[in-house]
């Protein structure tokens, strides 16, 4: 074997630890460590690709499990619906998986806004039009959606 099929081999291997390792302190999608191995000097000349790929196929990479763990994380920190979402499509998750996970979720995405408003203002509800709209704008930054804010008010 050539010097240079050594040094390809080698760096395959260092690719390899480096994702097991990122994937070993968290979850990750594919596109996630994909980027990270791209900013690694070692992943020239290795086909990344196929690295995921074998990723996969042992288990070590899911995104199904990636997808679960993310919007249990984040309804946990506070996080709506929408922030959620949109979080999950930067980190290259498919639509149709989103969709699914979120909906066996089983997660009630009111009680979810009502803890939150009530934990930023208190128990009272808001008696003007422009506390209201104060308190509507705060579960919007959160990303929950129009009809659970109109809701959470009820």
């Amino acid at each position: 074997m050539t010097k240079l099929a050594f040094a390809e081999k080698d760096n395959y291997a260092r690719c390899i630890n480096s994702a097991i390792y990122s994937l070993a302190m968290r979850e990750h999608s594919r596109q996630e460590i994909y980027n990270k191995l791209c900013r690694k000097d070692f992943s020239e000349n290795v086909d990344l690709n196929k690295l995921l790929d074998e990723l996969e196929a042992n288990n070590y990479l899911n995104e199904e499990r990636f997808t679960e763990s993310f919007i249990r994380s984040r309804s946990q920190r506070g996080q709506g619906t929408l922030k959620i979402i949109n979080e999950l499509r930067r980190r290259g998750i498919k639509p149709e998986l989103i969709n699914r996970c979120m909906a066996e979720s089983g997660i009630d995405w009111l009680s979810l806004a009502k803890e939150q408003r009530k934990k930023k203002f208190g128990n009272a509800m808001p008696l003007d039009f422009k506390e209201k709209t104060r308190q509507m704008r705060f579960l919007s930054a959160r990303g929950f959606d129009a009809d659970i804010i109109r809701d959470s008010f009820k």
